[in-house]
C-alpha cells in the first residue's frame, strides 16, 4: 500500500494499524495525518509507547497521556483517581483522535489500561471510548519488557490477563478492529542486495549467500571508520566509546546543561526520551549527532558532524556536517503540549556525542554510516533495527555478530504474513470507493469530530500564530 491511500483510509475515520519495513515512511504519513486534522481544526493526541520515539513525533508517551504512568496493573481506585484528574480529564475529553507511536513496544496490559481509562473519562463503552485510534509500528522492531502479572480480581475487571507477547492478540486490539495499512514502499534504502538481505531477515530466510555480503562488511575494531557512529546493544559499551574519544581530544570541554519549564512529572518524562544529555560535553574535534529536525537549517533527526569551534560572542558550537554545511547550532526546545497550551518544556541543542550509540535509540533514525557490534544482541529484532538504520550496504560495518543478530521473533514472523493479506484486502476494498464517494467520507468524518471546513481561518491556526508571537525572543530560543 503507498502511503497516499494509507492516508486516504486514515482520512475516512477508521481505526488503522500503519505499518511496514523500516524506511516505508510511517512517520511521515502519520505527520501528514496530524497536519490534515490540525488545519481543521482538530488537535490529535500524538502519542508513542516510549519518549524517544514521542520526541521524533513531538508528542507524549501514551503512559503520560493516559495518566498510568509506571502503572502495570489498575484495580477500581487506580482508575477512579485517573478520571477525576481535571489534567488528564481535560487532555482525554476533547480528544477524538489517538495516535500510538512505536506500538510493538508497548504490552498488552499497557493497551488495556489506556482502553479503560478513555472509555471511563469519555463515559463511552466503544473501544477506547469512542476515539479513532491509529496504531504505528513495526512489530518485527525490538518488542516490550514483559513483567511478571499480578493476578488479582479487581485488574480482570477492566481488562484481560496478557497470555501473551505482542498488542495484535489482545483483545483489546480485536475490539478495535484496525484496517491494516502495509507500507511498501522503501524511501530509506536504495542498495538492491542490502535491501534483499533485510528481506531476507524479515522473512526468515536469511541464508548462506546474504551472510556473505555481511561478512564482507566485517572490519577489525582498529580499522572501523573512527568518525562514523557506532552502534552497540548496552548503554556502558555507548559510555565508554563517548567519553574515552572525548577526552582523547586535546581542545578546552564546552558544557551545555539542559534548561527546564513546567511541572517536574512531564519534565522528567521530556528529558528521558530527549536524545540530547542533560548535561553536553563538547570540544572541537567531537563527533556529534543532530537529535531534532529542523529542515529550514539543514540538519534533520540523524544528521552527523563534527565540532569545528565555539562562537566567540553566543559561546554556541558551530558543527559542519557530513554534506559541508556549516551550522551555528542553537538551542531548541522540546515541549509537552495540551490544547494548545505548553505545559512543560526542557531547553538544549540538538546534538549529542556520535562515536557511540545503542540500537534502541538509534530506532527511527537513518544513517548514512555506521559500525555496529551485534556480537551481544539479546533480542530478537534487535539486529534487524540496527542493520535498518543504515541506507545502503557500503555504510556498513560490521565488528562481530552473535546467532541472534540475524532473527527475528517466530511469533511476528507468522503474524506479518496475515498483516499483509489484510492490507491488501483493505487496498481492494477501498480501491471500489471513488474519488467523489472517499472526499464525501472525508467531510463527513471531520463533520462527526466537529472539524471546520477548510478556507476560513480557524481557530487553530490563529492560535498558533498567537503562541509564535509570544515566544519570539524568549530567552533567545527559537
Amino acid at each position: 500500500m503507498t502511503q497516499s491511500q494509507a492516508l486516504a483510509i486514515l482520512k475516512t475515520g477508521a481505526n488503522v494499524f500503519l505499518t511496514g519495513e523500516p524506511g516505508a515512511g510511517k512517520t511521515h504519513t502519520i505527520n501528514e495525518y496530524a497536519a490534515y486534522l490540525r488545519a481543521r481544526d482538530i488537535e490529535p493526541a500524538v502519542t508513542a509507547s516510549t519518549g524517544i520515539a514521542a520526541t521524533h513525533l513531538g508528542g507524549m508517551t501514551i503512559h503520560s497521556w493516559s495518566g498510568i504512568g509506571i502503572k502495570d496493573k489498575l484495580d477500581k481506585r487506580d482508575l477512579y483517581n485517573i478520571a477525576t484528574n481535571k489534567y488528564i480529564t481535560r487532555r482525554v475529553q476533547p480528544a477524538k483522535v489517538l495516535i500510538i507511536d512505536e506500538v510493538s513496544m508497548l504490552s498488552q496490559g499497557t493497551l488495556a489500561m489506556v482502553d479503560a481509562v478513555c472509555r471511563m473519562i469519555k463515559q463511552n463503552a466503544e473501544s477506547f471510548g469512542g476515539l479513532q485510534v491509529i496504531f504505528v509500528g513495526d512489530f518485527f522492531q525490538l518488542p516490550p519488557i514483559v513483567k511478571s502479572n499480578h493476578n488479582d480480581g479487581e485488574q480482570r475487571e477492566f481488562f484481560v490477563e496478557p497470555t501473551t507477547r505482542f498488542v495484535f492478540d489482545s483483545p483489546v486490539w480485536e475490539r478495535a478492529k484496525p484496517v491494516v495499512c502495509y507500507l511498501t514502499e522503501q524511501y530509506r534504502q536504495d542498495d538492491n542486495v542490502f535491501l534483499n538481505i533485510l528481506s531476507s531477515i524479515r522473512r526468515n530466510v536469511f541464508d548462506d549467500n546474504n551472510l556473505r555480503h555481511l561478512v564482507a562488511r566485517k572490519v577489525e575494531r582498529d580499522l572501523a571508520p573512527a568518525d562514523a557512529p557506532k552502534l552497540f546493544s548496552h548503554n556502558v559499551d555507548v559510555d565508554s566509546v563517548n567519553e574515552t574519544m572525548l577526552d582523547k581530544l586535546p581542545s578546552q570541554r564546552h558544557t551545555f546543561k539542559v534548561s527546564s519549564d513546567g511541572h517536574h512529572a512531564l519534565v522528567a518524562v521530556l528529558q528521558k526520551g530527549c536524545l540530547s544529555p542533560e548535561t553536553l560535553c563538547l570540544k572541537i574535534g567531537a563527533a556529534v549527532m543532530f537529535t531534532k529536525n529542523n529542515q529550514r537549517e539543514g540538519f534533520v533527526n540523524g544528521t552527523l558532524g563534527e565540532v569545528l569551534g565555539f562562537d566567540k560572542e553566543s559561546g554556541l558550537p558551530i558543527v559542519r556536517t557530513r554534506g559541508g554545511m556549516k551550522i551555528e547550532v542553537e538551542r531548541m526546545n522540546w515541549t509537552i503540549e495540551e490544547n494548545g497550551e505548553v505545559r512543560a518544556q526542557i531547553t538544549q541543542l540538538p546534538l549529542r556525542l556520535a562515536w557511540a550509540i545503542t540500537v534502541h535509540k538509534s530506532q527511527g533514525m537513518s544513517l548514512d554510516e555506521a559500525v555496529m557490534d551485534l556480537s551481544q544482541v539479546f533480542e530478537f529484532g534487535q539486529g534487524y533495527v540496527a542493520l535498518s538504520r543504515v541506507r545502503r550496504l557500503s555504510g556498513l560495518y560490521l565488528l562481530g555478530w552473535n546467532d541472534r543478530a540475524f532473527q527475528v521473533h517466530p511469533e511476528v514472523l507468522a503474524k506479518d504474513e496475515s498483516f499483509r493479506l489484510a492490507s491488501q484486502e483493505a487496498e481492494a476494498l477501498f480501491a471500489k470507493i471513488s474519488p467523489a464517494e472517499f472526499e464525501q467520507k472525508h467531510k463527513d468524518f471531520i463533520s462527526s469530530i466537529g472539524g471546520k471546513e477548510v478556507g476560513a481561518r480557524t481557530t487553530y491556526f490563529k492560535a498558533m500564530k498567537k503562541k509564535k508571537k509570544n515566544r519570539k525572543g524568549k530567552r533567545g530560543y527559537r
